[in-house]
């Protein structure tokens, strides 16, 4: 059997999968990015495995997380958001991915897309932790809190650097799969 992140509960097939497949491989299309920073929002004070089994229903409820349709969203289609077991009820988490999908908008009219200003934090290229553990890991870094500021500063919501920092482990922009772990190295390269 291959070795992974300690964090990876072996017995959870999804979020196995989510490990293997998907978290730390360099993301640069701008729905997907917009899903993850949306997710990673929506977990802060929850269970990464609580937003990972809700995942589903947030693409149901969040049109597949298309920006532009997102942005179109109004208070009543927000009130049956927060009716919605599907994805975390919560108010202001909710707000801020509609207000979200919106600066997304306007940063991709700005400088032609979202993973642009993204991926420029790590000036295009993946930064490799090389943990030999999982107690090295950082929950944020100058770059996490760079991203943060800039995101705040463009009125992105639910960007704090622990959530900044979170999402760019999930989309690749930084490789922190632990040294001993099968997948380590191997999402330095994009998609």
């Amino acid at each position: 059997m291959a070795e992974r992140c300690a964090w990876v509960p072996e017995s959870d097939p999804l979020y196995v999968a989510y490990h293997d497949e998907e978290w730390g491989v360099p993301e640069r299309d701008d729905r997907a990015l917009y899903e993850l920073l949306t997710l990673e929002g929506a977990q802060a004070g929850l269970s990464w495995s609580t937003i990972l089994h809700k995942r589903e229903g947030y693409r149901r409820a969040f049109a597949g997380f298309d920006p532009a349709e997102v942005a179109r969203f109004d208070s009543r289609r927000e009130a049956k958001l927060l009716a919605d077991p599907g994805i975390v009820r919560n108010r202001l988490k909710v707000s801020s991915t509609i207000e979200n999908a919106r600066r997304v908008l306007e940063t991709q009219e700005e400088l032609g897309s979202f993973s642009a200003l993204l991926w420029g934090f790590v000036d295009g290229e993946p930064l490799v932790g090389g943990w030999k553990s999982v107690g090295e890991i950082p929950a944020e870094t100058p770059v996490s809190k760079a991203m943060s500021k800039e995101l705040k500063r463009r009125g992105f919501r639910f960007v704090g650097p622990t959530v900044c920092y979170a999402f760019m482990q999930a989309a690749g922009l930084v490789d922190d799969h632990v040294v001993s772990c099968f997948r380590f190295g191997a999402g330095s390269k994009p998609r």
